[in-house]
């Protein structure tokens, strides 16, 4: 299990900085989706909303890749998984396994690291 973490961990890690750092310097170059897309794009694409969620995936991303502070990176990671699974399930559908993807490597990587979420799961 140690190894299927691991593995997990280091594709999850270069997912998010791959995708994160595109953000910033644009070298994957995709012309505009038509329609609702392209709309939801051309609203926040260019805000500093975009740059704060960019950036959170690149120190999510390094700190899976670094194995460092684990737990942290998937609180971190975890929001913005949740709003790529809600874009792709109302937006773009085609999308939606990558996203899918990356929601099974944050269970796995979490399921390595749950002991240090059980104080979350506790009834006070």
């Amino acid at each position: 299990m140690k190894i299927a973490v691991l593995i997990a961990r280091i594709l999850l890690g270069l997912i998010f900085v791959f995708f994160g750092l595109n953000g910033f310097l644009n070298f994957l170059h995709a012309p505009m989706p038509p329609g609702g897309v392209g709309q939801f794009m051309t609203l926040l694409g260019p805000t500093i909303y975009m740059h704060f969620v960019f950036l959170v995936q690149i120190v999510g991303g390094v700190l899976l890749l670094s194995g460092q502070f684990i737990p942290l990176a998937l609180v971190l990671l975890g929001p913005v998984i949740i709003n790529i699974l809600l874009f792709h399930i109302t937006l773009q559908p085609a999308g939606l396994p990558p996203g899918l993807l990356t929601v099974v490597l944050w269970f796995i990587i979490f399921f390595g690291v749950r002991k240090y979420f059980a104080g979350i799961f506790v009834e006070v």
